[in-house]
């Protein structure tokens, strides 16, 4: 995986993580959280998906060039 790829990656997956913190701290998934004792499934998603972007992005930029 290329340098451009990776931090690629890391950025979009960054971002996702944000949006996944805002999600998860919403009204919406704090009502969800009372009523079912969980958050709502997109914030789940999001932060999800997120981490798993940055550790791919992190891990592609650690390899180093070829």
């Amino acid at each position: 995986m290329n340098r451009i790829a990776s931090l690629a990656l890391l950025v979009f997956g960054i971002v996702l993580l944000l949006l996944g913190w805002n999600a998860y701290h919403s009204l919406g998934s704090g009502i969800s959280r009372a009523v079912t004792g969980s958050p709502t499934d997109r914030s789940l998603i999001l932060l999800v998906s997120g981490g798993l972007l940055t550790v791919s992005g992190l891990g592609g930029l650690s390899r180093g060039a070829k």
